[in-house]
């Protein structure tokens, strides 16, 4: 995922398409502190757990308590944390040790390391073949491995930088962002080797990215602005609708038939897929400069949204804008 500070001041900037109001408020606030950066933020559901990267160590949160409860130290540049609650077991991508590594889950110590490819991104598990994909950003290429044995059993070329991924085992597919072609790749599970590729159309720099299992569409969350709908099957554009700036994460949820892109600019755009063909705008919530990333909790339809205070970038400064220390929090919304 980019990093979490860029483009953050589009100051005020939001979807005049989309509706103020609508199904989902804020619920409440939870104090994470600590310094540094964050990126991807993972839920268990069954556990009532978040678990969030956090410069060099994994901030575990106890939900319905609204606290930290532990870290997971030595995750040098953790860009993401991959859950296998079948098996115990949680996964790292660490971006800056291109490594993963392997966490008992009940107790959150390590049980081992896994060399990946440059720069681990996005990680994810995928239950039916018990796999763990992470998707290598300098290596331009996902590392799978045995979430089992930690065994390596392929490295696949994409080509590209990859982003967020999401799995569909009844298709046999991994689908993934490529950020710097504008691109959806499409993996076949079973031969490790890319089956398609596949321009987004109007899409650029693609990172956040959800899927409608049934009706086979890839919602990808672009930099320009844009949520592209991609129909899973072909590759071929379905439709688009316009979000906010800065945009990091995306979720759908089946249940509710809500779309949601978190954008930088401090706002969740949320649509509803009306059918195969039709996404509405039906609300543009207001958040928090900063908060790019997201994750749905398809239990309870929470969202949860990581941010923090931004210091003023000082005049004429190239740097991205640092968060105030110990300001990190997790913004928690849900359905009126």
């Amino acid at each position: 995922m980019r990093t979490v500070f860029a483009l953050l001041f589009v100051a005020g900037a939001t979807v005049a398409a989309a509706a103020a109001d609508g199904p989902y408020h804020l619920v409440k606030e939870i104090q994470i502190g600590g310094d540094g950066g964050w990126d991807y933020i993972s839920v268990d559901p069954q556990a009532h757990r978040l678990y969030l990267s956090h410069a060099t160590r994994v901030m575990v949160v106890d939900i319905d308590a609204g606290k930290v409860i532990a870290e997971i130290p030595d995750t040098a540049g953790v860009h993401g944390f991959a859950l296998a609650p079948d098996l115990g077991r949680g996964f790292s991508s660490n971006g800056r040790a291109n490594t993963s590594t392997i966490v008992d889950l009940k107790t959150l110590k390590p049980l081992g390391t896994v060399m990946t490819g440059g720069n681990p991104d996005a990680i994810m598990y995928e239950p039916s073949r018990k796999e763990v994909y992470t998707f290598n950003g300098s290596g331009q290429s996902a590392t799978v491995f045995d979430a089992r044995t930690g065994q390596v059993v392929a490295t696949i070329p994409l080509g590209a930088k990859p982003e967020a991924a999401v799995a569909d085992a009844a298709a046999n597919r991994v689908f993934v962002n490529l950020e710097d072609t504008g691109s959806l790749a499409a993996i076949d599970m079973k031969t490790h080797q890319v089956a398609d590729t596949w321009k987004i159309e109007g899409c650029e720099e693609p990172t956040g990215l959800g899927y409608d299992a049934k009706l086979h569409r890839l919602f990808s969350a672009c930099a320009n602005k844009i949520l592209a709908v991609t129909d899973s099957t072909n590759g071929k554009h379905v439709t688009s609708i316009p979000i906010g700036a800065g945009a990091d994460g995306a979720a759908y949820d089946p249940a509710t038939r809500y779309v949601f892109a978190s954008n930088g600019e401090g706002t969740v755009t949320i649509g509803h897929v009306d059918d195969a063909s039709t996404v509405t705008v039906v609300q543009t919530l207001t958040t928090q400069p900063s908060g790019r990333t997201m994750i749905l909790d398809p239990v309870t339809h929470n969202i949860y949204v990581p941010a923090a205070t931004l210091q003023p970038a000082p005049a004429g400064a190239r740097g991205r804008p640092q968060p105030v220390p110990d300001s990190f929090k997790v913004l928690v919304y849900g359905m009126n």
